[in-house]
């Protein structure tokens, strides 16, 4: 069975080594036929500490790292600057 591999932007640092990352699907509306957006969080591996808030990252599934933490951090596809974590956070508020 292939591993999922998930991509999403990172909304906060959870500790040391570990980030949730927030993901976000698109699926077609049963009765409207509208495409909705529907969101989840996931805990996600980051063994040397790259990543901060605001970053899209991917990740690849692996084995059970703790209760609530099933991914790794497979590359980091853009970096934010400075003055966008700033415009990020206000958004988050």
């Amino acid at each position: 069975m292939p591993k999922r591999e998930i991509q999403g932007t990172v909304i906060k640092i959870a500790g040391d080594k570990t980030a949730t990352v927030l993901v976000e699907r698109k699926v077609l509306h049963p009765r409207y036929h509208k495409t909705v957006k529907r969101f989840k969080k996931y805990l996600i591996h980051d063994e040397n500490n790259l990543i901060s808030e605001g970053d899209t990252v991917s990740a690849i599934e692996c084995r059970p790292l703790s209760k609530r933490k099933k991914f790794r951090l497979l590359k980091v596809l853009s970096k934010v600057e400075k003055g966008e974590l700033e415009w990020f956070k206000v958004l988050q508020d």
